[in-house]
């Protein structure tokens, strides 16, 4: 078994490095979302606050699986398999979007509030 000193000894640099940035980026999300000044558009939530926010949550996932969870020495194979899930994530989020755009569904809401009359009369 490897001495636990030597370990921590030989990573901690790494390991304060990250937890300046993730205190960073914190810092940053919270300053975001509570002063006005740094409120892109108009008041209350955008898609800019929303795509700054996700970038933001996504370079702190990115650095805790790197360096805390050891993946930047892993072998290819986790690359793939995190690739592959990614992938599976996006068209899940597609299938949603799309059944938002239900050409049915908003068939269905036009005949609930006409009455069942599609058509206008003159």
């Amino acid at each position: 078994m490897a001495d636990s000193t030597t370990d921590w000894g030989k990573h901690k640099k790494s390991y304060l490095a990250v937890f300046g940035a993730l205190c960073f980026f914190t810092c940053i999300t919270l300053a975001l979302g509570l002063y006005p000044p740094l409120d892109f558009g108009p008041p209350g939530p955008t898609p800019a606050d929303f795509v700054i926010g996700l970038t933001i949550a996504g370079v702190k996932t990115s650095l805790v699986a790197l360096i805390f969870m050891h993946l930047n020495h892993e072998k290819g194979l986790i690359y793939k398999i995190l690739v592959f899930t990614f992938l599976f994530f996006l068209s899940l989020m597609a299938l949603t979007l799309f059944a938002g755009a239900d050409p049915i569904r908003e068939q269905y809401d036009t005949l609930q509030t006409t009455k069942g009359k599609l058509i206008e009369q003159l």
